[in-house]
C-alpha cells in the first residue's frame, strides 16, 4: 500500500528539495480501462487528460520539466485499430496544444524518431515545438516514437557523422547528441504507474542517477496526491553521486 506525504502549501515549499526534471511512464491506460468496463481506446483518451493534469501540477509546484512516455518505438507492434487511434489522438492532441500556446505559455519538445511518425504528424510536432521554443513557464518533453537503445544508437550516428574519432568519443560528447540534450536536464526523478518496476527502455543513457518511484495505480487514476508524493519522497531521498 502506497503511504502520500502530502506537500505543504506552496509557500513553504522552500523547505522541500524540489527536482528540475520528473521523467514519467504513463502506464495502464489498458489495464485500467478493462477493470472500468470501457474500451482499450477510452482507456488511452483518459490518460491523455491526466497527462495534461500532470504536466500542470509539477510546474504549479516548481518542477521545470516534465517528460511523457507518450508512445514507445515498441508500442508498432500493438494491433493496428490502437495504434490508428493513439495516432489520431496524438494529432488532436498536437492541434489542441497549438491553440492553448501563448495561454499556458508552456515549453513543447519532441524527442525520438518522430520524424518517423505517420501523415503530418512530423510537420505538426516541428510546428508546434517552433511556436512554443520562447514560453519559459515550464517544459513539457514528449516521447513519441522513443527508444533508450535507439536514443544512444542515434547519438553514436549523429557524432560519427560530425566525423568525431573512436579517441574523441567520451561520456560528455555522447550526452550532448541525445534528443534534445540543451534543453533539459537529466531527470531528478522517474516515476512509473501501474505497479510494474522496470524502465522499459526509457532515458537509459540519462536515468544513471535518477531517483525511480514505482506507484501501484493504473495511469488515467494519477492525480495530485501523487505529484506531492513524488516530489515529498524525492526529497526525502539522500543524492551521493557516487560520493
Amino acid at each position: 500500500m502506497t503511504v502520500y506525504y502530502l506537500l505543504p502549501p506552496m509557500t513553504q515549499s522552500n523547505s522541500y528539495n524540489i527536482p528540475r526534471h520528473v521523467a514519467l511512464i504513463l502506464d495502464g491506460n489498458r489495464r485500467w480501462a478493462k477493470e472500468n468496463g470501457v474500451s482499450s481506446l477510452k482507456g488511452h483518451y483518459r490518460g491523455r487528460e491526466t497527462a495534461r493534469k500532470a504536466a500542470e501540477a509539477f510546474f504549479d509546484r516548481g518542477v521545470e520539466a516534465v517528460s511523457l512516455y507518450a508512445f514507445s518505438s515498441e508500442n508498432w507492434n500493438r494491433k493496428k485499430e490502437e495504434v490508428d487511434y493513439l495516432m489520431k489522438l496524438l494529432r488532436t492532441t498536437i492541434e489542441e496544444e497549438m491553440d492553448k500556446i501563448s495561454q499556458k505559455k508552456y515549453r513543447i519538445l519532441v524527442s525520438g524518431r518522430w520524424q518517423e511518425l505517420p501523415g503530418k504528424l512530423p510537420d505538426k510536432c516541428r510546428e508546434l515545438m517552433e511556436k512554443s521554443k520562447e514560453y519559459t513557464r515550464g517544459t513539457i518533453n514528449f516521447c513519441l516514437n522513443y527508444g533508450g537503445r535507439q536514443e544512444i544508437v542515434d547519438a553514436v550516428r549523429g557524432m560519427l557523422r560530425d566525423g568525431f574519432s573512436k579517441e574523441q568519443i567520451t561520456e560528455e560528447e555522447l550526452s550532448e547528441y541525445l534528443y534534445n540534450s540543451e534543453e533539459i536536464p537529466e531527470p531528478d526523478v522517474i516515476a512509473r504507474t501501474s505497479g510494474e518496476k522496470r524502465l522499459s527502455g526509457y532515458q537509459l543513457w540519462r536515468s544513471a542517477y535518477s531517483e525511480f518511484i514505482f506507484l501501484d495505480k493504473y495511469w488515467p487514476d494519477f492525480g495530485e496526491e501523487d505529484v506531492d508524493y513524488i516530489i515529498s519522497e524525492y526529497s526525502r531521498r539522500k543524492r551521493r553521486f557516487g560520493k
